[in-house]
């Protein structure tokens, strides 16, 4: 029998993670990386999106919003899906926002002076803040 080289199969080691000393009390990078992608996560999650629709309305109809006002509006939307909130009416500022509270997205924006005689339809909650 003729030993053919091409017929030989050849085994190769697997590979190991190389593992490097870290700083002494320096915590390992492994163990910070789920805490720092938890707190980035639940920083963005947080965030309030704001939809084509409701950036034209703030525009239009001049509605300037500052970050604490934007704070605020997050902290309601985090009051509405306490209480299981889908699709809700915030009230803040002289202004009215549509929420949808699991996406966590302003689907609209109302200013003061169009509030009166307006209907609100399809919403399941509201938070008044004054």
């Amino acid at each position: 029998m003729v030993d053919r080289p091409e017929m030989q199969r050849r085994i190769f080691p697997t590979p190991q993670p190389i593992m490097r000393p870290s700083a002494p009390g320096a915590p390992a990078k492994a163990q910070g990386t789920p805490q720092k992608f938890d707190a980035l996560l639940q920083a963005e999650l947080a965030q309030i999106r704001f939809s084509k629709h409701a950036t034209e309305r703030l525009q239009s109809r001049q509605i300037n919003l500052q970050p604490q006002d934007l704070l605020r509006l997050s902290q309601a939307v985090d009051q509405a899906a306490s209480k299981g909130a889908r699709d809700s009416l915030i009230m803040m500022n002289q202004a009215a926002f549509i929420v949808n509270v699991p996406n966590r997205t302003v689907v609209t924006a109302v200013d003061g002076g169009s509030l009166k005689q307006n209907v609100f339809t399809n919403i399941d909650s509201a938070v008044i803040l004054d």
